[in-house]
């Protein structure tokens, strides 16, 4: 766990409270704080003041995560000509600044965590003791106590119940009868209830869009005096591709196994080429179960050095043609791989589903909306599967990637748009891509009285992540409840608890608690070089992605102002010219992004004289918008040299 701040800042509270204590306020007493917070004078003797304050001390460098491929022109630039505001009367000095943003904030690099060959955790043989109440487990900052020698005493330090547990029983069911040593613990489960499985036996399912669309051409060589310019079709290009996957997975993977499926009006399942195709049509592609139980059922493919040679001939025989059945495809290829742990399902298509389950056009979906849930639903069922889902889309097209993009968000795969000339150095790195866990889910505690803003109302946090990629980082804001700040700011620590469980390659089972305690500040200062700018700007990202995509534009928007003032302040107490043009091009991208879509929203408005019945909250997003959306939802620091990727221009 990493966190944003070195102290855990109690005083932070959300715009809507604020607005709601504003309205009581004004019935008594009340006094105007520097970020617009209006309070009682009798409320608490620490006022929320949460400024930031520069302390003139060498702090380590931070390296910021990458810049993610943009594809949306920058209109403005981050920083402004403009002198900064005149501070609020009643602040003397100088050096400090006001801090709206939440720097509650703590990073999960999951992607390292599950991955025990290189964890320093401590691996204990006993069994995870858990609180009756909250489900904490006990650790070393756990204080259990012997009573007459026949019972021990747990008073848990996130929701205080206080545990009795009989010696005798926790000695016959293999529990520590005492506080673990170190703050990192490894449980491994003993219960082998699998079989051991061979990890080349992943089986990967190419999804090819073969309908009418994908007969676009493209010119890849240019015509002189001598010769005309030479142009391919989309399909030609998937082809290609294709055949080149074939090749490189003949030479170094010869024992994986491969499986092709195509779709335009129907749905055909090629297999591994050797047998009789399935073709699936008409009432099929609307029956959820029955091609779920299609795919199950599917015999399994052979290894590719035995069946390169018929999936070479099936692939060279497709034909463009028909409308885009890419939902039933999608669920059919999920089935299929969900035969074995860690499969991968690569989606190629260039327009939108249009018949069968999943489909987007809007003249259907006028009457009824249900491709939101069956993309969130195949999705889940993939993840459960540990199966991961790359979707690949053309650019210049609407396919609605925001929807079908669902199913490799959930569950760890690729989104790009591509190309002619990209497409099979993208289907090539979705190969790539490993699974280091599966049934990842994640828990975090903290102390009672404590929540995670736009996440639960309470102090435990419990979140799916499904698959597990390298690389992967999810974040989290905490804040402490209003009626509870001036108890916690006279304690000195507080504890928070992760508790990771998980399934390894070999389909070993994990749960690995990290527990680490925090100092509270005893006023309402921050000093700014204990904000790590790192977490502050990937959550940023992360938060206003998810906000965008779930439709909750405006609050993406107060996120992002509200991160952009965060940025400014500390930049001017403590400059960092390659921090802030990194940052400072991910607050803008989605700042643009948002704004284009309460436009879109806007003059949709204005122009229709009938209203539509309410359709996805994701309708108004283009696939350009939501390929970087996606990308920002996946935001991540690095170590080492950041790169710059440079900006894409429609």
């Amino acid at each position: 766990m990493e966190f944003a701040c070195s102290h855990v800042v109690c005083n932070w509270r959300s715009e809507s409270l604020t607005e709601d204590e504003a309205k009581i306020s004004n019935q008594g007493s009340t006094s105007t704080l520097p970020c617009g917070l209006s309070r009682a004078h009798s409320v608490s003797d620490h006022p929320y003041d949460n400024r930031v304050t520069f302390i003139p001390k060498p702090a380590p460098s931070l390296v910021p995560p990458p810049v993610p491929p943009r594809n949306i022109q920058q209109r403005k630039s981050l920083s402004s000509s403009r002198p900064p505001p005149v501070p609020p009367r009643g602040l003397e000095s100088n050096e400090e600044t006001q801090l709206k943003a939440n720097v509650n904030v703590v990073s999960l690099k999951v992607g390292s965590l599950v991955d025990i060959t290189k964890a320093s955790a401590i691996q204990s043989s006993q069994k995870p003791l858990h609180c009756g109440k909250c489900n904490a487990i006990m650790s070393s900052a756990s204080s259990p106590e012997t009573h007459q020698t026949t019972t021990i005493m747990w008073s848990c330090e996130f929701c205080g119940k206080e545990n009795v547990y009989s010696l005798a029983a926790l000695k016959a069911g293999r529990f520590p009868l005492r506080s673990p040593p170190g703050r990192d613990i490894l449980y491994m489960d003993d219960n082998e209830d699998v079989d051991y499985e061979n990890l080349d036996d992943m089986l990967i399912v190419l999804c090819v869009d073969i309908s009418g669309s994908m007969s676009v051409t493209s010119e890849i060589s240019p015509g002189n005096s001598m010769r005309s310019p030479t142009y391919i079709s989309r399909l030609q290009g998937v082809q290609e591709a294709l055949q080149m996957v074939l090749s490189t997975l003949q030479k170094t993977s010869p024992h994986r196994r491969l499986a092709l499926v195509t779709f335009n009006n129907e749905v055909t399942v090629y297999g591994d080429g050797r047998g009789v195709p399935l073709t699936l049509r008409d009432w099929a592609l609307v029956d959820y179960d029955y091609l779920k139980k299609e795919g199950e059922n599917y015999s399994t493919p052979h290894c590719i050095a035995e069946t390169i040679q018929p999936l070479t001939q099936k692939i060279k025989e497709l034909r463009e043609h028909g409308a885009t059945a890419l939902g039933p495809a999608a669920l059919i290829s999920v089935a299929m791989a969900s035969q074995f742990t860690g499969s991968k399902v690569i989606i190629c298509t260039d327009g939108q589903a249009n018949i069968g389950l999943g489909h987007l056009e809007q003249e259907s979906s006028r009457c009824s909306d249900p491709s939101p849930y069956f993309y969130n639903q195949l999705a889940h069922y993939a993840a459960e599967k540990g199966v991961i889902v790359s979707v690949m889309t053309f650019e210049g097209e609407d396919c609605r990637l925001a929807e079908v993009g669902r199913l490799a968000d959930h569950t760890g795969g690729r989104i790009n748009i591509v190309n002619i000339g990209t497409v099979a150095t993208e289907i090539q790195s979705a190969i790539a891509d490993n699974v280091l866990a599966t049934s990842v889910m994640a828990t975090l505690l903290a102390p009672d009285g404590m929540y995670f803003p736009y996440e639960e109302d309470n102090h435990r946090l419990v979140r799916e992540i499904g698959n597990v990629t390298d690389g992967v980082e999810i974040t989290f804001q905490f804040a402490v409840r209003p009626e509870k700040v001036e108890s916690f700011q006279q304690r000195d620590r507080v504890p928070f608890q992760l508790q990771l469980s998980f399934k390894t390659r070999e389909l070993q089972k994990v749960m690995r608690v990290i527990t680490q305690q925090k100092r509270v500040t005893t006023s309402s200062w921050v000093w700014a070089g204990s904000l790590n700018m790192s977490v502050l700007g990937v959550h940023c990202a992360q938060l206003c992605a998810r906000l965008t995509m779930e439709g909750r534009v405006q609050e993406a928007q107060r996120q992002l102002r509200a991160q952009q003032d965060l940025l400014k302040d500390i930049s001017q107490q403590k400059p960092s010219p390659k921090e802030e043009s990194i940052y400072g091009n991910w607050i803008s991208t989605m700042s643009m992004i948002c704004e284009d879509i309460t436009t879109v929203k806007q003059n949709k408005t204005e122009t229709d004289t009938h209203p539509a019945p309410r359709t996805s909250s994701t309708a108004s997003i283009s696939d350009a918008a939501a390929n970087v959306v996606y990308q920002m939802k996946r935001a991540k620091s690095v170590s080492g040299k950041a790169k710059r990727v440079a900006l894409l221009e429609n």
